[in-house]
């Protein structure tokens, strides 16, 4: 039986996404151990961990993360407060297939889209 998943991403600078996510998204450092290349942060019930890439060309990165959320409207405010960019084609918005959902990207173009389902 599947119970979680744990997506992993490239980043080329460890501690840029570290302070991105926990300053701008509000995630905290997973783990007591702290490994050479290899991030893991997690919010809520969500664990993103990340590989170091140094090479990765961020205009050639095609990661992505879609992460489930039950306060999408609270959530996408609160990262408008914190003057966090979002995705000039992902603002928040309501799609056809039932989400309501925004984009952002992180320092290595790895895109995040946040979604709520408004089917109950």
């Amino acid at each position: 039986m599947l119970t979680e998943i744990h997506p992993k991403i490239p980043m080329r600078d460890k501690k840029v996404t570290r302070e991105f996510y926990l300053k701008n998204l509000g995630f905290k450092e997973f783990g007591s151990a702290d490994f050479d290349g290899y991030l893991m942060i997690e919010k809520d019930r969500i664990q993103i961990h990340f590989f170091e890439f140094k090479e990765l060309d961020p205009k050639e990165n095609y990661g992505q993360v879609y992460i489930r959320s039950n306060n999408i409207d609270d959530f996408y405010q609160s990262l408008l407060d914190k003057k966090v960019q979002i995705h000039p084609n992902g603002p928040l918005q309501i799609k056809p297939w039932g989400q309501k959902e925004f984009s952002i990207l992180d320092p290595d173009s790895n895109l995040l889209t946040f979604g709520q389902s408004l089917i109950e």
